[in-house]
Order: structure tokens, then sequence, then C-alpha cells
């Protein structure tokens, strides 16, 4: 596999001749680099105006390698054969080098330049590329590429160290500034040597890349130089801040439209562990996504409904210690239920959308206000009040949508998660959005007592809607199992027939208290209620059997349920949890007043 690495423009605060005279002085060896052992000049061409000069050296390199790998291949040192091509009038260094050593089994070039900042003359500029292709290598090819990545990631890591070592050994010695080359005062005959300088040798300014803006190093707009990267986006490694100019470039080359900016490129990188085709290929679906929902104009054509802006308990309030901003979100405060009915699960999930999108503003205001790099937020959850309401399966079958959604668009932004007060219920949904892996039965009053039997060491948990008439419901535990009224199936989720409503699942020979007993006492559920229950205990007031077998008798009165079911793992489970019937609360009664209230004449009892 051929690996490449590409740097980001590295900033000298002098003028390239003071530079040239510093590099000049790493030759033939350099302290800084122990590497590098020594260098020969093997050609050497000058113009005869004195603006071009090309030279040619063997570089031996002592690379660390364990001694048995070097006894293998047969050899103690590496040597690299490096041109330099200087031209003076233009002011420019081109540094190419390639390997001498082990060509036929490793392919390894490398190529840097130094130039004028494009802005300020008095500035000099530096970049390097370099690409590495290990076809064979007497089998130890991983362990090859492995020492050869990290030898030299060090180098890159020295390469302004040593610049600047020497531009101070320079100014002990008493240079402190080079003139620039002019050209001799009487024009002479050309009759120079064959010099590379005189092929057309590309450009390694900013403004080589097509997209990229020409400003001063330190604006977010600048083709990544190293100083804005340090201060912008945070301290990186060279082998990530090769993946971050290389997966800009490809942005700049390929995609057409806004481009996303860096801190979020680097979002997708890191969530993807520095894997440059994977953070590809999800950045291309999120920028598909944000295309495809105008979320670029999110912010500006959004308009908050009313009920969200009185109901929604949740908004941005400064910063954390770190500077993050800070988001505080009263779940245990907000009916959730009542909000996705009224609003409905789109305009919510719009809501979220546009507070990440706030997020990501806010982040980049921190950024310039603390000076330095703010690229996530902290999340405060306050779940005072969180109950088994706020546990409704649509709800958190919307939740987990709006997080994998969130998850995919915008990865690493949430920097901190705080839990505050968290109620015994707290588990339960922690489990399911931690895990998010969601089960949601559905079925209908008619289900059978045998998908009710309750694994060892597991909790049962249940809610539904009364969408028709009124309901008394009972619970009733087994360890026969019934058997059911054979009944057509109409849909892959066992939904019985309408004429098989009210159908007695409970056998009248059985006797309550020995056959079967009951789990809670009853509950009356009229329409427009919902109800969330999990068995507390076994109800000590039993009704007489004869009241149960008459509850048990078909109505002629239709009753209409939505109903969830869901078994919990008992470490999941933290004590009992009551009934709660979340439609009193004044969103779900905003729905529940759109229909019709026809009371039932009488009452149907369903058993499980």
């Amino acid at each position: 596999m051929v690996q490449k690495y590409q740097s980001p423009v590295r900033v000298y605060k002098y003028p390239f001749e003071l530079i040239m005279a510093a590099y000049e002085k790493r030759f033939p060896n350099c302290p800084l680099i122990p590497m590098f052992v020594n260098s020969v000049i093997i050609s050497e061409c000058h113009s005869e105006d004195g603006a071009s000069q090309v030279i040619e050296r063997r570089c031996t390199v002592d690379v660390e390698a364990p001694r048995l790998l070097k006894r293998i291949a047969g050899v103690e040192y590496m040597y690299f054969i490096q041109k330099n091509s200087l031209n003076r009038r233009e002011r420019t260094l081109h540094i190419e080098a390639y390997n001498e050593s082990f060509s036929s089994r490793v392919n390894v070039f490398e190529h840097c330049c130094y130039t004028v900042h494009p802005e300020n003359e008095d500035w000099t500029c530096f970049e390097q590329s370099a690409s590495m292709d290990i076809k064979s290598f007497f089998g130890f090819e991983s362990t090859a590429e492995k020492i050869a990545m990290k030898q030299y990631a060090t180098s890159i890591k020295k390469r302004k160290e040593i610049i600047e070592f020497h531009l101070k050994q320079l100014e002990e010695e008493g240079i402190t500034h080079v003139p620039r080359w002019a050209a001799p005062p009487a024009p002479t005959p050309s009759h120079a040597m064959p010099v590379s300088s005189a092929r057309a040798i590309p450009a390694c300014s900013s403004r080589a890349h097509p997209g990229s803006t020409d400003v001063l190093p330190g604006s977010p707009d600048d083709k990544l130089d190293a100083d804005y990267i340090s201060r912008y986006l945070g301290k990186l490694t060279p082998f990530q801040e090769s993946c971050l100019i290389r997966l800009r470039q490809w942005l700049q080359e390929t995609h057409k439209g806004k481009i996303p900016k860096d801190q979020h490129v680097l979002r997708f990188l890191r969530s993807r562990d520095f894997n440059l085709e994977k953070a590809k290929e999800a950045l291309c679906q999120t920028l598909t996504w944000r295309k495809q929902h105008q979320i670029d104009f999110l912010l500006d054509t959004w308009q908050c409904p009313q009920l969200l802006q009185d109901y929604y308990t949740g908004g941005w309030h400064h910063h954390d210690k770190d500077g993050r901003p800070l988001y505080i979100l009263r779940l245990g405060q907000m009916d959730t239920k009542g909000l996705v009915r009224v609003l409905g699960e789109e305009t919510l999930l719009r809501h979220v959308l546009s507070i990440n999108e706030e997020g990501l503003r806010h982040c980049e205001e921190n950024t310039k206000i603390f000076g330095k790099p703010i690229s996530c937020w902290t999340c405060l959850v306050d779940l005072e009040g969180l109950n088994m309401r706020h546990l409704w399966r649509p709800g958190i079958k919307a939740l987990l949508r709006m997080i994998e959604l969130v998850g995919a668009n915008y990865p690493e932004t949430l920097g901190r998660l705080l839990i505050l007060r968290a109620p015994r219920v707290f588990p339960v949904l922690w489990t399911l959005v931690n895990k998010h892996k969601h089960r949601i039965s559905h079925c209908d009053a008619l289900s059978t007592l045998k998908e009710f039997q309750v694994i060892l060491s597991s909790v049962i948990t249940w809610d539904f809607d009364v969408c028709k008439g009124d309901v008394i419901f009972n619970i009733y535990h087994s360890r026969r199992a019934p058997q059911p009224v054979k009944r057509d199936g109409l849909s892959a989720h066992n939904l019985a027939c309408p004429a098989g409503n009210n159908v007695q699942l409970i056998d009248r020979s059985w006797m309550l208290g020995q056959d079967y007993s009951m789990v809670e006492t009853a509950l009356s559920c009229r329409e427009g209620e919902s109800v969330q229950v999990s068995p507390s205990c076994t109800s000590s007031s039993r009704p007489r059997v004869d009241d149960v077998l008459a509850s048990l008798q078909v109505s002629s009165h239709k009753c209409r349920v939505m109903y969830f079911t869901e078994v919990l793992r008992s470490t999941d489970f933290r004590g009992s949890m009551s009934s709660l019937e979340s439609s009193h609360s004044a969103f779900s009664l905003l729905s529940a007043a759109t229909s019709s209230s026809n009371q039932s004449q009488t009452e149907s009892s369903i058993s499980r």
C-alpha cells in the first residue's frame, strides 16, 4: 500500500535568502538529526549569472531498525539521492529526494520547496510531500513500513527546529541579513551549463491550489498554515496534519459547492480515527445530506414554533470552565410525548438540527474569544422529574433517530455530557441510548398470555394509548400457557382481524389463586389517555372468580388500543415503576382534545 504525506505550510518570518543560508549549514551533516550520518556532493552546476544552482548529494542515513532486520537486509546504512534546485531570481528552492538502496523493492520519493510568502516578501514558506511504496522487503513489509513512517515523522517534527537552530548560529556569527540576488550590470552571453532551473518548476505557494485564497497565515481561509492549525485546530501529529491537508485538497478538487470549514472536516477525521477513505465516505454523505435538506441555510430560515419557544426546556448558556459552549436541557421537565404529538417528529428534528448548527457557530466564536481551539460543546442534562412518561416508545424511537442523525452529521461535537439528578428510571433510558439498539413490539389487545411470559431475571414494561372507548386494564400471571383462539393474521405484527376483538383467553375452569394470579389491581383507562406501567408487586386483594369471569365476557362495545411491550433485563430495572397517565399534561391534552370522547356504556376487561 502506498503511504502518502502532505505537510501544511510552515512560515518562517525571515527573508528567503537568510533561510537559504541557514539551510546550507545542515550539510554535510546535522547534529540535530542523528540519523543523517553524512552527505557527499556528486554533481554541481551553476548558471553563468549565478541565478541558478543545482546540487546533487548522496546522503547516508542510519535508520533505527532492529539488528536482525539489518542483518537480513545485509546493510548498515540506507542511501538517498537528494537534488536541490535553487533559483535565486525567483527566490525558490525545490528539493527532490529518492532512495538509492533497495530501489527495486521500495520506492520512496520526497518533494520539498521553500518559497516567498505570497503576501509578505520578507517571509518564507515551506511545504513538503512524500510517498512510500514497499513492494517487498524480505517478508518484513509491514515492519519496514512502520519503522519508516516513525523515522519520517520524527524528522518532520524537527525540520522547523533545525532551521531556527541554524538561524541562531548565523546570528551568533553576526549574520542577520543576506542581500538578494541581483543581475550583473552588463549582460553576458548565455552559455550557462545545463541546469534544472531551465525546466518549468511547479509553484508551491498557496496560489497553486484551486479554491484556496491567498491571505495572511493564521486566517481560517489560508492553505492550512501550521501556525493556523495550532491556533485554530489544536495540536496534531504530522500524520494527522497530512490527513487533514489531503482531505481538504480532495474536497477542493472534487466537490462542487460549499466546502465545510476545517474544524468540521477535522471532526470527521477524528471520528474515523484518521482513516482517510472512511472520512471521505462519511463526509460525502453528510455534504449530500446538507445540500438535500438545505442545512447551510437552516439558521437563516428556521422559525421556531411558539409552542417550542414556550415549552422546550433547553437552551445555550455561556460556557464551561474550558471554554466549551454549554447547553442545558431540563429533560425531566419537558412533555416529550405532548411535543411529538402536537408538533410532529420532523419539526422536533429540525429544531435539534438548528441547535447543532448553533453549537458549531458558538465553537467558532469561543475559539476566537479564548484564543485556543474549541471544537465541541458541553451538554448538561437535568433529569429531575424524569419518569415513565419519558419512556414512551414512539418518543424513544424518535430520540434514537435524532441521535443517529446527529452522530452521522455532527461527529465529535459533544465534548462532555453531564447528568444531573438522575432518578431510578434513568438506567433504562441510558441503556437504550447508549447501546443505540431498540426493539419495539407492536401488538393489539388480543396478545396471548404466552407473549407476556417473563424470562428469569427479566422485567416486562408496557404502555398503550386508548384511541377509542374506555378500558379496564388487568394483569394476570400464569405458569400455564393458555390455548389462544385460532385467528387469521393480517400483518407481520400478528394483528388480529376486527371480528376477533374481546376474546377470552383464561379458561373458565381455571381458579384464581391456583391456575393464575393477579399481578396488579385493575386500572381504569379513559379514551385519549396514555398509560405506561411496569409491575410493582403481586396484589394482595384478589377479586372473586365470578367477577373476573364476568369481566371477560365479550362486550358489544369496541375499544381501540395502540400497544407497546418490552422485556428489560433486571440489571436495567431499578425498583418499581408505577403507572403514569402522561396525557394529563398540558400538551397531551391538546392532542386528546382533537378527538371526541365517546363514553362506553360498559367496560371491557382484557386479560394478560
